[in-house]
């Protein structure tokens, strides 16, 4: 018995365009039993308990289109499906990510709804998900419910799983140019660009920082020795052994001098403005706790300066500031650093925060020991100014103000050493001025520099330092042609032929030179070597192509089960090809219980050709046809005929076209025509008996012209594909032993069912018998409807079961569905049931006589095992049955 509750019974992660957006969302089922008879402005007081737990939900326009406007909804009522939505997105928000995209959607189920959120981060998402269901729920019940507790928790998951600003800032430029990024870490390791056109970043780092410059650039006396060496200029200064040589050392130098590790980082035990042996002694012991060894040089007065150098040229530039509190007379140090300086809201501990927090190191104790205070707990008298951190806080943008000239002090600087981008650490009182003026000096170059100072300013203007590594790693090319790291995608959809139009058009971009990446229900392919066997037509396999330095183009094969459930494993395509939709298939699957529904699915591949691409429809198909009309880019439409309707309004328009005229295969722009190859010539369409195997041969076409490849290269594609049988198994694979024929083919729906007795057509025989299981889990109109089909081509049929696949229905139950619509079937006078299939195909074959004609299913997406029993029975002694 339902109740007044909110149940998320499922949440599929799609991780990449899908039927809703883009962008990756997660999908949640949400029953609210009894809540559907209770909308918000029938739960008392659930409104106000809401919008002043989450007063920021003003900001939601929701489909009103103005500010309030989903607090107006809530206020007239709505159901916990579209509040639970907002939450999310509100929830997601305050812990400091973009609130993004949300749907929320019935089902046809009553109370059963679908809650869409975009996905920042899964695992963050998944949480705010359930967390926005907990409070939802309180909202409803009027129990307490801490939300700042609960935003916290997001937050520290944020903090833990996204990236850091400083990577989020170069993926969001990369995304700006439309260059895809793919995470490979949960670090910020990532990936711009697909294939052999991708980069890698990890934070300020990518593939063409130099390791032997990193390593450089940890080693602080090399790197001053190489910039000396060039004419950088530099603190004097040596490395010592011990605090008796350090003071040695400034002896020579001459006091005042700083004292810091040779190869330490992030300002740990530095000590600047030393003028006493007792100081440098004990600034040494501090320092060779930080390091490998300790380095004593030239203090340089003024203020310690970033200069963010990319690809030799200054991007960015920022400066530290001192850091001081002005005593009351009553309190300790300590309480002045809280008081004075932490209580900046622009200080934290997190990456979002431009300034640290102060804290009493042992530079900063010595500075308070100049200044006669002992530690933290002194108090300092009243109105004196009481210095805390000499050089700090490096947040303070100024970029227009570098001089020309120690712009190319850095950029010389970063190039000694050997970084592609680095973080170039100069001392001096007036950065607008040469250095030589003042005795300013650059005093280290470093690799992977924090970023943050420069996209989040404690004051000044943010600078697009994101923009420029993009650009730094992606120039344009001398045409003024944008780079946008992208190589040959092609994304195949549709109810039937997808497998063999993926292979063959794999196969043409291989002639073409390509190294080819391949992801279908046949398995996961580079070139023609199998890497993966099974069903790889899936985000995860697609990814694996993707994130593959070899591969220089990649096809796809995509089912409206993967769209629904995984999303696309690219986001956007060169070519989208859809090569069917009439009577499409999995209609109940996932809440889809429509053609429109089903519709919205597969225009998903139509939805992400870019601007430069080409979809390939079948013009065939009126609602294909509607597609064109969705496709960002150009429309290359095929057919079995050029009297289409579609192919000649496309051509009166100057577009292009594939079809068939007089037996061949034509390629035309406009009402000019090209004929590229007899269809006789082609081993896929046995001479062009095969309809629906020229259908995907014109699509396969279609999108190698549409990819640039040459005709002549795609005519040896398609004349050469499948000859022996071995390219596609399992699609209309023929077999012919004393006078009788065997077709083994994997038709497991009513328009591939329907195709293939169409095909029969053209191979007469004296009698029909086909090997059938039911296949995946289908309605059961569906299952019923197939039985009519088959019962009406075939004179003798072996109902089998099907083990290859899962479903809720049992099998006896689903072949009886089957042998009910067999029964309505005007041809079939037996129906044998033959439980397991390879015993039904062995039963099938030892019935055969010279003019029957079998026909066999194989499994789905598995055709090896039956191809392989049919050989067998091919390859046996001859006997009659």
């Amino acid at each position: 018995m339902k109740k007044k509750d909110i149940e998320i019974f499922d949440v599929m992660s799609l991780r990449g365009p899908n039927m809703w957006t883009y962008r990756p969302v997660l999908e949640a089922w949400v029953d609210i039993g009894e809540l559907e008879d209770f909308p918000s402005n029938k739960i008392p007081g659930f409104y106000e308990r809401l919008s002043a737990w989450l007063p920021s939900l003003i900001e939601h326009r929701c489909s009103i289109g103005e500010r309030g406007g989903f607090l107006q909804r809530l206020k007239e009522g709505t159901w916990p499906g579209h509040i639970l939505e907002h939450v999310t997105l509100e929830l997601q928000n305050l812990a400091g990510m973009p609130g993004g995209f949300g749907k929320a959607r019935e089902t046809p189920v009553r109370g059963v709804y679908k809650v869409i959120v975009r996905a920042w981060h899964e695992e963050v998402t998944r949480a705010a998900l359930f967390t926005a269901r907990d409070l939802v729920m309180a909202a409803i019940e009027d129990r307490p419910f801490d939300v700042p507790e609960a935003v916290d928790n997001l937050r520290r998951l944020v903090d833990e799983h996204c990236l850091g600003p400083s990577t989020a800032c170069i993926v969001d430029a990369a995304d700006d140019r439309d260059i895809p990024s793919i995470r490979l870490s949960d670090g910020n390791l990532v990936q711009l660009g697909y294939g052999a056109r991708q980069r890698r970043i990890w934070t300020a780092e990518t593939d063409r920082t130099s390791a032997i410059g990193e390593s450089i650039s940890r080693d602080k006396d090399l790197t001053k020795t190489l910039l000396e060496s060039c004419g950088v200029p530099v603190p004097e200064g040596r490395m010592v052994e011990s605090p008796e040589d350090a003071w040695d050392a400034a002896e020579r130098i001459g006091v005042p001098v700083v004292v810091k590790p040779y190869d330490g980082n992030h300002g740990r035990g530095v000590f600047t403005n030393l003028m006493t042996r007792e100081e440098v002694e004990t600034a040494y012991s501090v320092a060779i706790d930080e390091g490998n060894g300790v380095i004593v040089e030239r203090f340089v007065p003024g203020n310690e300066h970033r200069l963010l150098v990319v690809g030799g040229r200054l991007v960015a530039a920022a400066m530290g500031e001192t850091a001081s509190v002005v005593g009351d007379g009553t309190s300790t140090i300590d309480d002045l650093i809280e008081s004075q300086i932490n209580s900046d809201p622009r200080r934290g501990s997190t990456e979002d925060h431009p300034l640290n927090r102060v804290r009493l190191d042992s530079a900063a104790r010595l500075e308070l020991k100049r200044q006669g205070l002992e530690d933290g707990d002194s108090v300092a008298p009243a109105g004196k100014t009481i210095l805390i951190q000499r050089n700090g806080n490096v947040a303070f943008d100024v970029t227009d103000r570098v001089h020309p000239s120690v712009a190319a002090h850095a950029a010389l600087a970063a190039r000694v050493v050997g970084l592609d981008i680095a973080g170039v650490d100069l001392v001096a009182e007036d950065i607008s001025r040469p250095l030589a003026d003042q005795r300013g000096a650059i005093v280290e170059v470093n690799a992977g520099p924090g970023l943050l100072m420069h996209i989040k300013p404690a004051d000044g203007t943010p600078r697009p330092v994101g923009p420029a590594i993009v650009d730094h790693l992606f120039p344009a090319a001398k045409d003024g042609s944008a780079d946008d790291g992208r190589i040959p995608v092609v994304g195949i959809t549709g109810n039937n032929g997808k497998t063999v139009v993926a292979k063959l058009v794999a196969r043409l971009l291989q002639l073409s030179g390509k190294h080819t990446g391949l992801a279908c229900s046949d398995g996961l392919f580079l070139d023609r070597r199998q890497v993966e066997t099974g069903d790889q037509a899936n985000w995860e396999a697609g990814h694996r192509i993707l994130m593959n330095r070899a591969v220089e183009a990649a096809v796809f094969e995509n089912d409206s089960g993967m769209i629904l459930s995984q999303g696309l494993p690219y986001d956007r395509c060169q070519v989208g090809v859809v090569t069917n939709f009439a009577q499409p298939d999995h209609l109940g699957d996932y809440y889809v219980e429509d053609e429109d529904r089903m519709y919205n699915v597969l225009r998903t591949q139509v939805d992400v050709v870019l601007d430069n691409g080409v979809a390939v429809l079948n013009a065939g198909d009126a609602r294909l046809v509607e597609m064109a009309e969705l496709c960002d880019g150009d429309v290359v439409f095929f057919g079995l005929t050029a009297d289409l309707p579609a192919i000649a309004a496309h051509r009166a328009a100057g577009k292009r076209a594939v079809f068939v005229r007089d037996g061949k295969v034509v390629m035309a722009t406009g009402q000019s025509e090209l004929p590229l190859t007899d269809v006789s010539a082609i081993p896929l369409t046995y001479a062009g008996r095969v309809a629906f195997q020229i259908e995907n041969v014109l699509a396969a076409v279609a999108t190698g012209w549409a990819l640039g490849i040459s005709n002549d290269l795609i005519r040896a594609g398609v004349v050469t594909f499948d000859v022996g049988q071995v390219d596609v198994p399992g699609r209309f694979t023929l077999f012919e032993r004393q006078g009788a024929t065997v077709i083994v083919d994997d038709a497991h729906n009513a328009p591939a069912l329907a195709a293939l007795a169409a095909a029969l057509d053209r191979f007469p025989a004296e009698r029909r018998m086909l090997v059938f299981g039911a296949g995946v889990q289908r309605r059961d109109e569906d299952l019923v409807h197939h039985g009519k089909i088959i019962g009406a081509a075939f004179d003798r049929v072996f109902l089998c079961e099907d083990q290859s696949v899962k479903r809720d229905l049992p099998d006896a139950e689903a072949r009886a569905l089957v042998r009910k619509g067999l029964y309505e079937g005007r041809r079939v006078t037996k129906i044998i049931d033959e439980g397991a299939r390879r015993t039904a195909i062995e039963t099938a074959l030892s019935q055969l006589v010279a003019g029957d004609l079998l026909v066999i299913q194989c499994d789905e997406g598995s055709p090896e095992g039956t191809v392989e029993q049919v050989h067998q029975w091919v390859g046996r002694s001859g006997r009659r049955a």
